[in-house]
């Protein structure tokens, strides 16, 4: 059999992670098996439809690497791939199935549905259409909505990931196939499209669960081919316990490319929210996933979106990257000043940042002073465990010896590293004190990366510049 995937989101706002994550795993479906993976658009319910949202959908999945051979932009054999642009071929299997005698035209007005409705709730019981179906239903002429002739009967099926599953006639009802607008529902439509574009195995989200008895239903009213089911449980909020969504402050996936979080972390951290292969890795190339992923190794509880893995994730692929690589990839992150530095000299505090890095959005905050003489911060000083507790005559005294012993470097790494070392012992203080005070008052900052080799970046003239500064700042 031909593996052939597909992801078909409606354009009604911007992908978010538990999205864009079942697309993943119908992408990886199709490469691990030599498959095509395809993109279409449901686009029939115009009135929820965003400006935009198709070209989010189609920058969001290349944003992961993720790469189809047919769809709305490419077009391919079965197009088209918009389902605004297929309304006759959905009339035209609607009418079969009103020939047939298996739909019928639905005369009800809204008011009419709402009585019955409160009917079914004033008696507590589950409203059925099906219980009031038209005796002598009009011709369907395609203004009116067509129904399916429902035949309510216990379904058995079995998915690739939630195993054997199993739903009662009470779960059968007379839905909707085509509204009176024209425009077909996903419940109708969405069978149509997979049958014709020869779709292998439909992969989606755990909501979808509930309608599998009327997706059923309608196959055999059909007398299509089942694909293959399989349905991947839920990316769940921060807590753990409430399924991920917009309305629970899930992000845009774009917003994640946007702060410099790399593709192949990102594929590499969503991939591992409910797939695991039976091993304790957790960080996978996109080149290790489309040759070990398989649907059989999904789980079938949900998994937690935790931002703090995702960043310690990013944070690994960052530092297996050459530097040159994380140069280019770091280009529209620099804080404005560094425009006005050379390549080489940004390559140097790159390389001392790219072991803290974790997304390339902090690059401004971790690289300001090496761009930039910050004004001194006197809470830097009255804010640190140790310094704090150091009258300013000694903090004064202390820059004041490292000012001169520095002065005779010629600020290459080893010999500052040499001189701090010296300045130990000749003060008597600890590294969290001495070296802290120096940190301070050459980066005006409470963290940086070695304190020598910041040095030796900032070069002889800025550093002891700074330290000036700093000692012509203490009041005494």
């Amino acid at each position: 059999m031909k593996v052939r995937t597909r992801f078909a989101p409606s354009p009604t706002g911007a992908l978010h992670a538990g999205t864009i994550r079942t697309a993943l795993f119908a992408w990886l479906t199709a490469r691990a098996a030599g498959g095509e993976f395809i993109l279409r658009i449901e686009d029939t319910d115009q009135s929820r439809e965003v400006a935009g949202a198709s070209q989010n959908i189609i920058d969001s999945l290349k944003y992961l690497g993720i790469e189809w051979s047919e769809g709305p932009d490419i077009g391919g054999p079965v197009g088209p791939y918009r389902q605004s642009e297929r309304l006759a071929i959905y009339k035209q299997w609607g009418q079969q199935l009103a020939d047939s005698g298996l739909a019928y035209a639905d005369p009800s007005t809204p008011a009419q549905l709402e009585t019955m409705r409160q009917a079914a709730k004033d008696q507590k019981r589950p409203f059925l259409f099906r219980q009031h179906r038209p005796v002598s239903p009009p011709k369907w002429d395609g203004s009116q909505p067509l129904r399916l002739l429902s035949t309510p009967k216990d379904y058995h099926w079995h998915d690739l990931v939630m195993g054997d599953l199993s739903a009662g006639a009470e779960a059968i009802d007379d839905f909707i196939l085509i509204k009176s607008d024209g425009f077909p529902t996903y419940n109708f439509c969405h069978i149509i499209d997979d049958h014709l574009m020869g779709i292998s195995h439909v992969i989606r989200s755990q909501e979808f669960i509930s309608s599998m008895p009327k997706f059923l239903n309608l196959y055999e009213a059909l007398g299509i081919e089942k694909p293959i089911f399989a349905t991947v449980p839920n990316v769940l909020g921060a807590d753990g316990k409430r399924k991920l969504s917009k309305r629970e402050g899930a992000l845009p996936i774009l917003e994640y490319r946007d702060r410099g979080i790399l593709t192949e972390a990102m594929t590499s951290f969503l991939t591992g929210l409910g797939w695991n292969d039976g091993t304790t890795q957790e960080i996978y190339s996109l080149k290790d996933l489309t040759k070990s992923f398989t649907l059989a190794k999904v789980q079938r509880s949900g998994a937690r979106f935790d931002e703090q893995h995702l960043l310690w994730v990013n944070g690994t692929f960052i530092r297996q990257l050459k530097l040159d690589k994380l140069y280019d990839l770091s280009l529209s992150y620099w804080p404005a000043n560094a425009a006005n530095q050379t390549r080489q000299y940004k390559l140097q505090v790159l390389g001392l940042i790219q072991e803290r890095l974790k997304y390339m959005a902090e690059i401004p905050e971790l690289t300001a002073f090496f761009f930039d003489d910050l004004p001194v911060d006197d809470s830097l000083i009255a804010n640190h465990k140790q310094l704090k507790k150091i009258d300013s005559p000694e903090l004064k005294a202390l820059l004041r010896e490292a000012y001169d012993n520095l002065s005779a470097s010629d600020f290459s790494a080893p010999d500052l590293t040499n001189r701090l070392n010296d300045l130990l012992a000749s003060t008597g203080q600890k590294p969290a004190v001495l070296f802290s005070l120096i940190r301070i008052a050459t980066t005006q900052s409470p963290a940086s990366p070695g304190l020598a080799e910041t040095m030796h970046v900032l070069g002889r003239e800025v550093s002891l510049s700074r330290i000036e500064q700093q000692i012509g700042a203490f009041l005494v």
